[in-house]
C-alpha cells in the first residue's frame, strides 16, 4: 500500500497528541507500518501543535511535506488555514469550527480573520467543518473535542467503527472511556455541514 499521510493540527492543550496516539494505535492493529511525529513550538496551552501520522506497507520518514497530506484534522479554523498548503490535491480538511484567539489577537496586534471556512473552500479545498465543541459538551466534557474529531475522521475510512472504539478503550484513562466513546459516536454520526 502506498504511504498515506494525516496531519493533526491544533493548539496546545487540546488533546492532539492523544488523537495521534489513538490513530497510530488503530493503524498498527491493521498491520501497517506507522510513523508518528510531533512537531510543536509552544505546546503549552495556546501554542501551535502539529502531529504527523504516516502509514503504509513501509514508511521511511515521519515527516509530511507540503502537498502530501491526504487528510488534515484541525482543532481550530485558523490552524486549518495555516496548514492548507500541506494538503494534497483531492485531500480533505476535517475541522472544528471553534475559534481560539492566538496571542496577537489577544493582545490586539491583529484581528482574527473572518470567513475562514469559505476562504479555504474558495481555494478549491474540500473542507468538512463542524462544531466539535458543542458535541464534546454533549458527550460530557469540552476536552473531548479530539475524540469528536476522530469520530468524524472515521467516516472517511473503511475501518470498522468497533475497531476505532477499541482504540479509544485502549488509549484513554479508564474513568473517561464512556465519555470518550460517546464523543466518538457523536462525531461519527454528525452530518457534514460544510
Amino acid at each position: 500500500m502506498q504511504t498515506k499521510n494525516i496531519m493533526i493540527v491544533g493548539v496546545g492543550g487540546q488533546g492532539s497528541l492523544l488523537a495521534s496516539k489513538l490513530l497510530g494505535h488503530l493503524l498498527l492493529k491493521y498491520g501497517y507500518d506507522v510513523k508518528v511525529s510531533e512537531v510543536h513550538g509552544m505546546s503549552q496551552r495556546g501554542g501551535s501543535v502539529v502531529t504527523y501520522v504516516r502509514y503504509g506497507d513501509k514508511v521511511y520518514s515521519p515527516v509530511i511535506d507540503k502537498g502530501e497530506a491526504d487528510v488534515i484534522v484541525s482543532f481550530e479554523l485558523l490552524e486549518a488555514a495555516r496548514w492548507t498548503e500541506y494538503l494534497k490535491e483531492g485531500g480533505v480538511i476535517v475541522t472544528n469550527t471553534q475559534r481560539i484567539d492566538p496571542m496577537p489577537v489577544i493582545t490586539g496586534a491583529a484581528q482574527y480573520p473572518e470567513g475562514l471556512a469559505e476562504k479555504i473552500t474558495s481555494l478549491g479545498v474540500k473542507i468538512d467543518a463542524f462544531d466539535c465543541l458543542a458535541l464534546a459538551r454533549e458527550a460530557g466534557s469540552e476536552k473531548a473535542v479530539n475524540i469528536v474529531l476522530l469520530g468524524r475522521l472515521s467516516s472517511y475510512f473503511d475501518y470498522d467503527a468497533e475497531d476505532w472504539k477499541e482504540a479509544v478503550r485502549e488509549c484513554v484513562p479508564k474513568k473517561f472511556i464512556d465519555l470518550n466513546l460517546k464523543a466518538f459516536e457523536l462525531g461519527r454520526a454528525s452530518e457534514n455541514n460544510a
